[in-house]
């Protein structure tokens, strides 16, 4: 149908006098070549079929390269089709070889030579063009004097007019001749389309914006480009004036077209399809595509546009994992959509599903008698392979593989392989697949399940009660563990502000489920038994309840460990009355050394009196924590297994911090300031 002028003048340039395009007047198709050269354009067009590549018996004429140049068909003066000029190059290919029987024939052969080399040479090109939905095959005689016949070089070329086309349409051009001497030249181009159409992103979404006069009136329709059968429409509009139309993102398909026309009397109308590689497009595809079964055997593959897919039969198992794959195949060629197909089996069976996969990645997967069937059983798949003579092997499907029956190995299928024989023997199973290469039988196996249901209750019932029997032993020692673990302190009083800081950081210790053993509340028993004998009663009560001894660090503490280690470099240490850390390190130092340590003790140290490096490397095999920047971690390794979540430690350490921090604050005030002690300076200061 001819084209308006006014279309083409909107695709190929405002002002329709300055076109570039050239004219060709006429519809019928003409052929002509360059200069030294003669060619002839057949009647009609030829089928286009390629051949098999031959060898050449000399030198002979090839196409080496395709040119193509946009013209105007017109049939009036402003009716006119857009069409493909083809320009072929052609060359000389091969060359003559000398007889190999010269000596026997001499100048015969020499003279049917120059003969072959006096003559011209002759060519049957074909030229193939494809555009949607258009196919055409021409073919093109040329000829050469032998005055040009050189191998290996350029001949000339051959211009043929032309093949019509639609604005914005993709054309495929291929040429060869025939015979074929070498592979076919191929050309794709694209057309151009109509400027005033533009499709852009807008977000998620894809606007179409028309850029046409407020009096033009236009056709727009949407519309799925399917490869099997006619296109199906979605949306169609008569329009006026300049438009924009937004699409969701989830509407788009890669086969979505868009096709314009002018609302006038033999108008063309232009398509295009711009979602072909969006990868948007592409994941709608996927997600609108549905399997779906048709009784009694057959199933169809639905979605808006062909699919480039494998479709294979596969066993779902009802214990779960992968689907298998099974024998019967289906073809391997591409799925066609929308079409109904029928599955090479004799029965349905809900284990029974159908993958689709593309560029081998599984892409749908559907159980689909799973509806009709019910849900999936726990069957087992028998699968008979039959070779020649009558040989015929049989195993059962599993997640492993396919096991041999009445083999050895430890599956559930050998191990009820005689009982999966007779059941077949005795037609228990149903056959789903049977021709020359073998069979699939479906085994049910509920009543090996119900056999064994009555020791499995059983075994159950008794774990159950030796469970509870447990729980009722250790339910009041573990609540009780868990809300009152004990813990004893021992710290060396350094000075008068640190016993306070103890003092503050054990009542906060006491607000959670903690029994705390410190000397600052047991002066009465530490005078009466001895820090040593106090000591001993206090750790071995701790421990043999599962608590914790605390090891608070401190400058004092850390020199009078060296000490005790026998440190030449730490000066010695006074030791209070009252001061059961140093009557403690005789009995604590043998379970560091000899391994005892883990589990039963902790240590701890205030942030800004010590830096942790200080700590001598013997306790450190033991956590060691820096309060109150690891409150969180400290209470809950000293509350142990029956802990709180970690949030509520969180909560628990920010109020522990705020008591502790004015007793902290207090050590480091300028000695004789009211309310402290001699006051305390950092670890790091004292040894600057």
């Amino acid at each position: 149908m001819p084209v308006s002028w006014f279309l083409l003048s909107l695709a190929l340039g405002r002002n329709p006098v300055v076109l570039s395009l050239e004219r060709v007047v006429g519809l019928q198709d003409a052929a002509r070549c360059s200069p030294g050269l003669s060619c002839h354009l057949w009647d009609g067009d030829v089928l286009c079929l390629p051949g098999s590549i031959v060898s050449a018996p000399g030198p002979v004429l090839v196409p080496t390269r395709l040119q193509t140049e946009l013209v105007l068909r017109c049939h009036e003066e402003t009716d006119c089709d857009l069409c493909v000029r083809v320009v072929i190059h052609l060359a000389v290919h091969g060359s003559w070889e000398e007889p190999e029987d010269e000596e026997k024939f001499g100048g015969a052969a020499d003279a049917e030579l120059e003969e072959h080399r006096n003559a011209s040479l002759q060519a049957h090109v074909v030229l193939s063009f494809q555009a949607y939905p258009t196919a055409r095959c021409v073919l093109l005689e040329v000829q050469v004097p032998a005055a040009l016949v050189q191998p290996g070089q350029p001949v000339g070329s051959v211009v043929f007019d032309c093949f019509e086309a639609a604005l914005g349409a993709e054309v495929r051009i291929w040429s060869y001749t025939q015979p074929r001497y070498q592979k076919e030249l191929n050309l794709t181009q694209q057309l151009p389309a109509l400027p005033w159409l533009n499709v852009s992103a807008d977000g998620e979404d894809v606007r179409l914006v028309l850029d046409v006069s407020e009096e033009q009136r236009f056709g727009l329709s949407l519309y799925w480009n399917q490869a099997q059968g006619p296109a199906k429409p979605w949306w169609h509009r008569n329009l006026t004036g300049p438009q924009t139309i937004t699409l969701n993102h989830t509407d788009l398909v890669p086969c979505l077209c868009i096709q314009v026309w002018p609302l006038e009397p033999d108008s063309v109308r232009t398509s295009i399809c711009p979602f072909k590689e969006d990868p948007r497009a592409h994941r709608n595809l996927w997600r609108a595509a549905r399997l779906h079964l048709l009784p009694p055997q057959g199933w169809r593959l639905d979605a808006p546009c062909s699919l480039p897919a494998e479709a294979t039969l596969c066993w779902q198992a009802l214990d779960g994992g992968p689907c298998q794959p099974l024998v019967p195949p289906l073809p391997r060629e591409n799925v066609t959509v929308n079409k109904a197909l029928e599955f090479p089996l004799l029965k349905g069976h809900p284990n029974i599903c159908i993958q689709v996969n593309s560029w081998e990645t599984l892409q749908l997967q559907e159980c689909l008698w799973a509806d009709s069937l019910g849900p999936l059983k726990d069957d087992m798949l028998l699968v008979e392979t039959r070779g020649p003579q009558d040989n015929r092997s049989l195993c059962a499907l599993e997640a492993s593989g396919c096991t041999p029956l009445l083999s050895g190995v430890s599956t559930r299928a050998a191990r009820l392989g005689e009982q999966l024989l007779q059941d077949l023997r005795s037609g228990q199973c149903l056959q789903l697949w049977d021709d020359d290469l073998g069979a699939l039988w479906a085994c049910p196996m509920d009543k090996y399940v119900h056999q064994r249901w009555a020791l499995v209750w059983l075994a159950c019932l008794l774990l159950a009660a030796v469970l509870f029997l447990l729980l009722l032993l250790k339910k009041n020692h573990v609540k009780a563990a868990a809300r009152s673990r004990a813990a004893l302190l021992l710290y060396s009083a350094d000075d008068a502000g640190f016993e306070r800081l103890v003092g503050a950081l054990a009542s906060a210790l006491c607000q959670l489920p903690l029994r705390v053993a410190v000397d600052l509340w047991s002066r009465r028993e530490l005078s009466a038994q001895g820090p040593l004998a106090w000591f001993h009663a206090q750790r071995r009560q701790t421990l043999q309840e599962g608590g914790v001894v605390v090891l608070l660090f401190s400058p004092g503490a850390v020199a009078l460990c060296h000490e005790w280690l026998q440190d030449a470099a730490s000066a010695p240490v006074a030791h209070g009355p009252h001061d059961a850390f140093a009557a403690s390190l005789s009995c604590v130092l043998p379970d560091f050394l000899q391994g005892r340590a883990p589990g039963r003790y902790v240590g701890a140290y205030f942030d800004r009196l010590l830096s942790p490096d200080a700590v001598p490397a013997l306790f450190r095999t033991v956590p060691v924590f820096s309060l109150p920047s690891q409150l969180p971690d400290f209470l809950g390794t000293l509350q142990g297994p029956g802990a709180p979540r970690h949030g509520r430690l969180a909560e628990r350490a920010e109020q522990m911090s705020r008591v502790l921090q004015p007793a902290l604050d207090s050590c480091f005030r300028p000695p004789g300031t009211p309310g402290t002690g001699r006051g305390m300076r950092p670890e790091a200061e004292e040894r600057t």
